[in-house]
């Protein structure tokens, strides 16, 4: 232990202190004290003793003695005396306790002397013949009946007013309390005293010619009951105290008192009258006695307590010659600085240690201010800490700044008490220094290295991984939320094997083993798997640390990536296709110039021979045929000649309806849904008819047995989010055309290629395959962008958007969509199987400050709704891959919670989606693609719904 070490533990020992046991036994007041069973044993056996005399004198009590009048007035005496002396001392205890419950039983007792010393005044043969203050015949038995009911009443009060800690306490002086007590037991005796001896004549007569009335035996079973009921109280109302148990005693030896001397007894001085009084003067005294002796039973463990002081005192002197020998030691010896001064700040100790650390000798800087070594902006703290300690305030570790000789500063710890005299005046201070400069220039440089990589732990939009030797989580950085979906808490503890793809596991380990063996910044992909079961690639960056024994690794998200890659793959595969298809249309153009211009001269030429003028017609039909599929193909190539103008495309549509109503045929039903203010668009109309017209026969060759055609226009805004999940859109508003059937629809593998140019499911001979990649080419070539939605069994549903036209005023539509944004804060389960779509939409809901977790089908979405209640919306895609469907979903979800909301999205439209039957009139759909405000909107909606 260092010698300043060794000084703070001699200064905390204080030889002084005194061994004083934790509990002293019966030290605290009778009120509160808890009753013993030797207590009561020795109150159950002074109330046994107490009832066999009562039995034994009851029958002789009406034996008449010879009248002795001092034997009252004795008796009167003794019991004033020591009903004052009880009452002094349970006023004492409630100067301190200041409870009601003692100040009712003070009063009592105060009470019951008072009345007694009345008594004896106009008792009749004491002081005068008749008694004094013109007392009558009736005016000691009165006062006797008075006296004997008001005690109980008192001790009624105190039973009901005490608990175990003494009761509820009094506001304001105990003195105020005690004189009102006082004062006002005089003046209800003197109230008493008016009424008996000036009043007498006016009371019923309860003693005649010395024998007792059938009034008196009314009034003394009345004041009996009240002592009775006083003694039931006190039983009943626990824990009983000490003084409880003796005041059950006095009770008791209360109610033989008064039925020896007022009700078995015949009249005065007969033996109930002397015996009753000597219980009566047993009861006053009771209470009193055990007070006194419980008092010198205090003292005298105080005495004993003194003793023991005292002898511990003598060997305090020659402790403190040691102490003091072994202080100048440590003081010497000491690595840390030990000062002292004044209270003024003046130097009156300079160690060895203080000399090496601020470079001043003791001569130096004994006799000197402290402020020698202090900053001058510093100077305030110094006084404010020698105010503090003249204060009696000890400060602990106190960093500051101090100055060296040479002008160099110091930051130290500073730890100060006061120093005091024998008798504990302060008279200076007490100061240890310990220089931190380099301690804190090192612990300042490792916070900030420790919040630096925190935060770079915290923020890291990668994945930061920790695991033991042993493949053991021990962190796990936030943003695995984004990520896998997974908390940090979810993954720490566990094994990385519970979450590493099965295939990609041993990859893993062989890495690790090499990133022990010595290998650094090993990268490697492995698969994870997310919170709801669909995998994640991730590009990972591995390193061992030794001294820890710990695995660093930083993983980076590819799906994103992935995703990117594929769609770009999509975008250059079509163009390259039609960057073919243009030159070979081009080419066989060209073919089709000379053999469209030399058929007709070869026709004029065997016009005259019908055999080969048919041969002729032939050539000129298959040359016109060439020229249709070399104009799809351009259209596909986006190399056609356009002629763009604004037009009105509701008036388009239902033309192009009327249209279609005879090439469809009876069995297809046509329903135009068309927005009131739709936009207009730059786009040739001839182009768009024709776009309308290949979907529709599309549509019209998926539902052989008859269907509904579905054509829908509307005003779309596609934000910067969509347009990052589709390279080729630009955000901007758009106005869609809608083509929906309730067809066979097409499969999930073929989706990705009906635009291909000759790609058809169609039987050989019933299409070319150029439909669909003639409308996906126009709508290119016209800046637009193009969106095929379809699911086997259910129909397609084909969307165009065409730029809106520029140069017009902003509409109601788009004043409602630029509406403020408005979020919440409850918990969203989103249902979608696309898990690009899935992705953006989590991150839109979370953007608007609500709980997103997501599922990728019905059974994964069941398992979530099951294991937490505290979901508020379901937000599913209404066509799912599987056993289950957003319908099925929703009716099954709604089965077990039926109090929650759901709200449905797809990539059909409402009217088509509802027209095909797979959702209820009324239900809440949001269809795809959305703006956020409109994705707000519907969340909103669908909560207060």
């Amino acid at each position: 232990m260092r010698p300043a070490e060794m000084l703070k533990t001699l200064l905390k020992t204080d030889p002084r202190e005194v061994d004083v046991p934790a509990t002293i036994d019966r030290s605290t007041f009778l009120s509160t004290l808890p009753a013993t069973s030797t207590d009561r044993s020795a109150a159950l056996t002074i109330v046994g003793v107490s009832s066999l005399l009562f039995a034994a004198a009851a029958p002789f009590a009406g034996t008449p003695l010879q009248p002795v009048p001092a034997f009252v007035a004795s008796y009167q005496s003794a019991l004033a005396v020591s009903d004052i002396v009880t009452a002094v001392l349970l006023l004492s205890q409630f100067a301190v306790m200041r409870t009601r419950a003692l100040l009712w039983l003070a009063t009592g007792y105060l009470f019951t002397a008072a009345a007694a010393l009345v008594h004896a005044l106009t008792f009749p043969g004491l002081f005068a013949p008749s008694g004094l203050f013109g007392a009558g015949r009736q005016t000691t038995v009165w006062l006797y009946m008075i006296w004997h009911a008001g005690f109980p009443l008192c001790v009624m009060g105190y039973a009901w007013l005490k608990d175990k800690d003494g009761g509820p306490q009094i506001r304001g002086p105990a003195s105020s309390a005690i004189s009102a007590s006082v004062l006002g037991v005089i003046a209800a005796i003197a109230v008493f005293a008016w009424i008996v001896t000036a009043q007498h004549d006016l009371l019923p007569v309860l003693l005649r010619d010395g024998h007792y009335t059938a009034t008196m035996i009314g009034v003394v079973s009345f004041v009996w009951s009240l002592s009775f009921a006083a003694l039931v109280s006190l039983w009943f109302r626990r824990p009983h105290t000490v003084i409880d148990v003796w005041l059950m005693v006095v009770m008791c030896a209360w109610l033989f008192d008064i039925a020896l001397s007022a009700i078995v007894n015949v009249a005065r001085f007969d033996l109930g009258f002397y015996a009753g009084r000597l219980y009566g003067l047993a009861a006053a005294t009771l209470v009193l006695a055990v007070l006194l002796i419980e008092n010198v039973r205090l003292q005298a463990h105080t005495v004993g307590l003194v003793g023991r002081l005292r002898q511990q005192s003598a060997s305090e002197r020659d402790y403190y010659g040691k102490r003091l020998a072994l202080y100048g030691a440590v003081v010497e010896s000491s690595n840390d600085a030990i000062i002292t001064k004044t209270l003024d700040g003046i130097i009156t100790g300079w160690n060895k240690a203080a000399e090496h650390l601020f470079g001043y000798s003791a001569a130096e800087a004994v006799g000197k201010p402290i402020d020698i070594i202090v900053p001058p902006d510093r100077k305030s703290e110094v006084r404010s800490i020698l105010n503090r300690v003249a204060s009696n305030e000890s400060i602990a570790q106190h960093e500051t700044v101090r100055l060296r000789k040479d002008g160099r500063p110091l930051d130290v710890v500073l730890n100060i008490s006061p120093l005091r005299t024998d008798t504990g005046e302060i008279i200076g201070v007490s100061k240890i220094a310990h220089d931190i400069t380099e301690e804190k220039q090192a612990r300042e440089k490792l916070r900030r290295e420790t919040e630096e990589r925190q935060r770079i732990f915290e923020t890291s939009q990668d994945l930061i991984l920790v695991t033991d030797g042993y493949g053991n989580f021990v962190q796990v950085s936030p943003s695995v939320k984004n990520i896998l979906g997974y908390s940090p808490e979810d993954m720490v503890g566990h094994s990385a094997t519970e979450f590493i793809h099965p295939d990609d596991l041993e990859k893993t380990r062989n890495e690790m083993r090499a990133a022990r063996r010595g290998a650094v910044k090993r990268s490697f992909e492995a698969r994870y798997y997310h919170y709801d079961g669909h995998e994640v690639t991730l590009n990972w960056m591995g390193t061992w640390s030794e001294p820890v024994k710990r695995h660093y690794f930083i993983g980076r998200d590819l799906t994103d990536k992935q995703a990117a890659e594929a769609q770009l793959r999509q975008v250059q595969k079509m163009d390259s296709i039609g960057q073919l298809t243009g030159g070979v249309a081009h080419d066989f153009n060209n073919v089709l110039t000379v053999i469209t211009g030399t058929i007709g001269i070869l026709s004029d030429a065997v016009a005259d021979r019908p055999e080969l003028a048919a041969i002729t017609k032939l050539i000129d039909d298959a040359a016109e045929r060439g020229a249709q599929l070399t104009k799809h193909l351009l259209a596909f190539a986006r190399k056609q000649p356009l002629q763009p103008r604004e037009i009105d495309v509701n008036a388009l549509v239902l033309e192009a309806a009327k249209l279609l109503h005879p090439t469809l045929g009876e069995q297809i039903a046509i329903m135009p849904q068309l927005t009131e203010d739709a936009w207009p668009t730059l786009v040739d109309p001839g182009q768009l008819s024709t776009a309308i017209l290949n979907l529709a026969l599309n549509a019209r060759d998926a539902m052989p047995d008859g269907g509904t055609l579905v054509l829908e226009t509307r005003n779309i805004f596609l934000d910067d989010g969509y347009a990052s999940m589709n390279p080729d859109v630009v955000a901007g508003n758009y106005v869609m055309i809608a083509v929906s059937d309730t067809g066979s629809g097409i499969p999930a593998e073929l989706i990705d290629r009906v635009f291909d140019p000759f790609f058809t499911t169609k039987e050989v001979g019933k299409g070319t395959g150029l439909g669909l990649s003639m409308v996906f080419g126009f709508v290119k070539q016209s800046g637009g962008h193009i969106k095929i939605y379809s699911e086997e069994g259910h129909g397609t549903s084909v969307k165009i958007y065409l730029p809106r036209s520029t140069g017009v005023q902003e509409t109601e539509f788009e004043a409602l969509q630029n509406a403020p944004i408005t979020g919440g804060n409850e918990k969203i389960l989103i249902v979608e199987d696309d898990a690009l779509v899935r992705q953006y939409v989590v991150t839109q809901v979370k953007s608007l400050g609500y709980t997103a977790l997501e599922a990728a089908n019905g059974a994964e979405a069941l398992k979530i709704i099951d294991s937490d209640e505290t979901i508020d919306l379901l937000f599913t895609d209404v066509i799912m891959p599987g056993n289950m469907n957003g319908r099925q979903l929703a009716d099954e979800a709604a089965r077990r919670r039926p109090d929650l909301k759901t709200l449905f999205t797809s990539g059909y439209t409402e009217n088509a989606i509802v027209h095909h039957g797979r959702l209820d009139s009324g239900v809440l759909l949001l269809a795809k693609p959305y703006r956020k405000s409109e994705l707000a909107k519907m969340l909103r909606t669908a909560l207060a719904s």
